[in-house]
C-alpha cells in the first residue's frame, strides 16, 4: 500500500519547473485548473495585450491631449481676437459723433420740371429724379434688388455672417476680391453717411451704422430709402431718374425685364450702363431674372417672357428737345428763389404738345434735306404776347450736342434785321408810301448790292421792305443814323452788343434765335415789350409757393400807328412774298433772312397770338447751298404754327393804317440831290406832315422778297443790271463792285 502511494506522489520533475524533490509532494497536471503551459502562454498574452492597450491609451491621450491644446489656444485666441475686436470697434466708434445725434441726412433736392399742362419736363438736381414711395414704385424693382443683392436682406440684423463668410472663403480661393458681404442696410449706411474709401475704419463704421439703421428703421423703410438713392450710372441717383434715364418711363411703369436690368446695375453701374454697354447690360440681367426664380419671385413662364426681351442701347445723354428748356430754367432759378434746399416743383411755360411738334419739324426737314443742303442744325423759337415761352428748340439732337443755339448761339440774321431799320425811319417821320431811289450806292469803302444785282428806281419804303432791297435800307440807315438803328433794336428787346455802323442795316451784327424773336413780339401785342419768361411758378412738395409770374405791366415801346404801318409793309413778305410757305389761315407778318453765302437762313414770323423765329445753318459757319429764309425756316414755321392754332378764334393783327395813293410822292421826306447829310431824324413816336390824299384800304405791300428769289417790276420801271436807275441823294459813281468782308465789318 504504501508502495503504491510512494508511486504516486513520486512522479517525475520533467516538465515541472516549479517543482523541486525536495518539496516531498508533487501535482499532477491532472490537478491544475489550468494547465502549466497554457497558463504561461495566457500570461505572456496578457502581457502583450496590456502592452498594447498602454499603446493605444498613451496615443489616445496623446491626441486628445493635441485637440485640447488646440481647443485651448483657439479658445485664447478668440478671446482675444475678441478683445481686439472690441478694442477697434471702440477705438473707431469714438471718432464717431454720438449715437443720439444720427440722422438721416436730406435727400438731395430734386427739381421737377413740368410744362404748363402739368406733364413732366424733366427732372434735375443731385438725384435727377423724384423719391417714390416703395408701394407706389413697379414691385418687381425691390423684388429684382434683393433677390440679386441681398436675398437674406428679411431675415439679417443689418450685418449677414453667412453671406460674409460666403464672400470670404470665395475670395481666398478665387485668390482675388470678386464678391462682398455688404448688406443693403450696410451699402445704404455708406451712400448716407461715408465715403467709399475701402479702409477698417469705414467698414467698422459702415457695420455700426447699419446696426443702427435697422434699430430705428424697418426692413421695408430702408429698402426704399435704398432704392430712392442708390446710384443707377449715367447720372441717375434713384431708381425714378434711372427708369426716365434709360426707358423713358416712371419706376411706376417698369416691366420685370426693365427691373432686371436695373438691378443688375448696382454692381457696377458706369460699366454695366446700357447706355455704355447693352449686350453686358442684358447679361447682367438675365442673372437677375435667374436670382428671381430661384428664390421664388417669378415663374417659369414669366422667367422666359423676361428673357425675350431684347438689349437696347439708351442714348449716352438725356435726349428730347425740352431738355433745352430745363437746361435754361436751371440757369434762371438762382435768381428767382436763391438756393434749393428741397424738392420744389416748377411750372413752365412751355406746352410740351408744341415742343415735340417743333422739335419733329426741325428734324424731319434736317434729315429729308440735310445732306442734300448741307444743314446739320436748327433752332425754333416761340412766345405768345405775354412773353411767355411757349415752345423752345435748340438744335437738331440734344443727346449729342447739349450747346443751346435758340439762347446761345449768335449769329447773323441777315435781312430779319430790316424792321428795326425801318421802325427808325418810320419814327423819324417816313411812311410806308415814302418814297426812296433804289440804285448802285457806296458808302465810304462799303457798296451794298441787291440779292442778284437787281435795282427798281423810285420804290416805295412797303416795297423796299418787301422786296428786301439793301440799297435802301442802307439809305434809311444813313438817314436816320446808325445810332437810332441801334436803339430801336435794343428798345425792343434785343440785348446784344450792336455795332453802330451803317452795315448794320444789312443785319451784319450777331443776334441769338430767342432775342431776335423777343424783339419781334411788340409787333403782334401792338407795342408792348413784356418780360420773356419760362418760369410761370415755383412751389415746393407740399403745395408753398415761393415764386409766381403775375405778369406785371409791359411798357409801351412803340406807338400804335408804328405798329399798324409795320405790320401792313411785313404782311407781304407772308402773303405774296418769300415766307408764301408758311401762310396759313391766319393774318400773320414776318421777314426772312439770308445771311452772307447762306451760311444762316431766317424766318421770324408772327400772327396775333404768337411770334416764332426759326433758324437753319451749321455749328461751324460753313455755307448751306442756297437756303434762303424762306425755305426750310418757313417751312418749320408753318408747321409749328398750324398746330399751335388749331382750333382758336382767327384774329387780326393790331394796328391799321391808311395808306396814301401810290403816285402820291412826298417831297419834303426826300432829301435834296446836293445833301449828302442824313436827314435829321424826328422824335420818337412823331411823324412829319404829309400831303393829303383820298385814303384807301390799308394794303400789304404787293411785291416779292428779294431772298433767293427772281422779283417783277415795279410801276413800270425796268430793272436790270446793266442800266440801273441813277442814284438819289445818297451814293456815288454807278460802278459796281464786290462787297468784301472788310467792308462788311469796318461799316464803311
Amino acid at each position: 500500500m504504501a508502495n503504491r502511494r510512494d508511486s504516486r506522489i513520486e512522479p517525475s520533475f520533467e516538465g515541472s519547473p516549479r517543482a523541486k524533490p525536495s518539496d516531498g509532494f508533487s501535482v499532477s497536471e491532472e490537478d491544475r485548473v489550468v494547465p502549466a503551459n497554457r497558463k504561461s502562454a495566457a500570461k505572456r498574452k496578457s502581457a502583450k495585450a496590456k502592452s498594447r492597450g498602454r499603446g493605444r491609451d498613451r496615443s489616445q491621450r496623446g491626441l486628445f491631449s493635441i485637440f485640447g491644446r488646440l481647443l485651448y489656444w483657439c479658445f485664447v485666441f478668440c478671446i482675444w481676437g475678441g478683445i481686439a475686436v472690441a478694442g477697434v470697434v471702440v477705438y473707431y466708434g469714438a471718432k464717431m459723433p454720438a449715437a443720439t445725434t444720427w440722422s438721416i441726412p436730406d435727400r438731395a433736392p430734386n427739381i421737377k420740371i413740368v410744362s404748363v399742362d402739368g406733364q413732366l419736363i424733366a427732372n434735375r438736381g443731385m438725384s435727377g429724379g423724384e423719391a417714390v414711395g416703395l408701394n407706389e414704385m413697379s414691385p418687381y424693382i425691390p423684388e429684382a434688388v434683393v433677390a440679386i443683392e441681398d436675398r437674406r436682406f428679411y431675415s439679417h440684423f443689418g450685418i449677414d455672417p453667412i453671406g460674409l463668410t460666403r464672400a470670404m472663403v470665395t475670395n481666398v480661393l478665387g485668390g482675388h476680391f470678386s464678391q462682398g458681404g455688404s448688406t443693403l442696410t450696410q451699402q445704404l449706411a455708406k451712400n448716407l453717411f461715408l465715403t467709399p474709401d475701402r479702409t477698417l475704419e469705414r467698414k467698422v463704421q459702415e457695420v455700426l451704422l447699419a446696426l443702427w439703421l435697422e434699430h430705428k428703421h424697418s426692413k421695408d423703410q430702408i429698402l426704399e430709402m435704398y432704392l430712392n438713392r442708390v446710384y443707377f450710372g449715367s447720372g441717375a441717383y434713384g431708381v425714378e431718374a434711372a427708369s426716365r434715364r434709360y426707358f423713358g418711363k416712371s419706376a411706376r411703369d417698369v416691366t420685370l425685364s426693365e427691373a432686371a436690368l436695373l438691378a443688375g446695375l448696382l454692381k457696377a453701374p458706369s460699366r454695366l450702363s446700357p447706355a455704355r454697354d447693352p449686350k453686358a447690360a442684358e447679361e447682367r440681367a438675365q442673372l437677375v431674372l435667374a436670382a428671381m426664380r430661384e428664390e421664388g419671385k417669378i415663374g417659369d413662364k414669366e422667367y422666359k417672357m423676361a428673357l425675350s426681351a431684347p438689349a437696347t442701347r439708351s442714348p449716352s445723354y438725356w435726349t428730347g428737345s425740352e431738355n433745352y428748356v430745363a437746361d435754361t430754367v436751371m440757369e434762371e432759378l438762382p435768381d428767382l428763389i436763391g438756393d434749393v434746399r428741397g424738392d420744389i416743383v416748377i411750372d413752365t411755360t412751355v406746352d410740351l404738345t408744341l415742343q415735340k411738334l417743333a422739335e419733329q419739324s426741325i428734324r424731319r426737314l434736317i434729315d429729308e434735306s440735310g445732306r442734300k443742303l448741307n444743314v446739320t442744325q436748327g433752332a425754333l423759337v416761340s412766345i405768345d404776347d405775354s412773353g411767355a415761352v411757349r415752345a423752345m428748340v435748340g438744335g437738331y439732337d440734344y443727346s449729342t450736342s447739349q450747346f443751346d443755339r435758340a439762347s446761345e448761339a449768335r449769329r447773323q440774321p441777315g435781312s430779319a434785321f430790316k424792321p428795326f431799320v425801318y421802325m427808325a425811319a418810320l419814327e423819324a417821320g417816313r411812311t410806308p408810301d415814302s418814297v426812296r431811289n433804289d440804285a448802285p450806292i457806296r458808302i465810304g469803302k462799303w457798296t451794298p448790292e441787291n440779292y442778284g444785282g437787281k435795282y427798281y428806281g423810285k420804290v416805295t419804303l412797303a416795297t423796299a421792305l418787301a422786296k428786301s432791297l439793301n440799297s435802301v435800307a442802307a439809305q434809311l440807315t444813313m438817314e436816320v443814323g446808325p445810332d437810332a438803328v441801334v436803339e430801336a433794336a435794343h428798345r425792343m428787346g434785343i440785348q446784344s452788343d450792336l455795332q453802330s455802323n451803317t452795315s448794320i442795316a444789312l443785319g451784319t451784327s450777331e443776334v441769338t434765335p430767342l432775342e431776335l424773336t423777343a424783339a419781334y413780339v411788340p409787333f403782334a401785342n401792338g407795342g408792348y415789350k413784356p418780360d420773356i419768361h419760362f418760369i410761370q411758378r415755383v412751389t415746393t412738395a407740399s403745395g408753398k409757393v415761393l415764386y409766381e409770374n403775375n405778369g406785371g405791366s409791359a411798357p409801351r415801346v412803340l406807338k400804335a400807328d408804328i405798329v399798324g404801318m409795320m405790320n401792313s409793309m411785313m404782311t407781304g413778305t407772308v402773303e405774296v412774298g418769300t415766307a408764301k410757305k408758311a401762310a396759313f389761315n391766319w393774318p400773320s407778318a414776318g421777314k426772312t433772312g439770308t445771311s452772307q453765302n447762306s451760311r444762316d437762313a431766317w424766318f421770324v414770323g408772327y400772327t396775333a397770338n404768337l411770334t416764332t423765329g426759326v433758324w437753319f445753318g451749321n455749328d461751324d459757319g460753313s455755307p448751306m447751298k442756297k437756303v434762303t429764309g424762306g425755305a426750310l425756316p418757313a417751312q418749320a414755321w408753318h408747321e409749328f404754327m398750324v398746330a399751335a392754332h388749331e382750333g382758336l378764334p382767327v384774329r387780326p393783327l393790331p394796328g391799321t393804317w391808311k395808306s396814301t395813293p401810290p403816285d402820291t410822292v412826298v417831297p419834303d421826306e426826300i432829301p435834296s440831290a446836293d445833301n449828302s447829310q442824313p436827314a435829321p431824324p424826328a422824335p420818337v413816336g412823331q411823324s412829319t406832315p404829309v400831303a393829303q390824299a383820298p385814303a384807301r384800304q390799308a394794303r400789304p405791300a404787293q411785291t416779292v422778297d428779294a431772298d433767293g428769289f427772281d422779283m417783277p417790276s415795279d410801276g413800270g420801271t425796268t430793272a436790270s443790271v446793266g442800266h440801273p436807275v441813277p442814284p438819289g441823294d445818297v451814293g456815288g459813281p454807278k460802278k459796281r463792285r464786290q462787297t468784301s468782308i472788310l467792308d462788311i465789318l469796318s461799316g464803311g
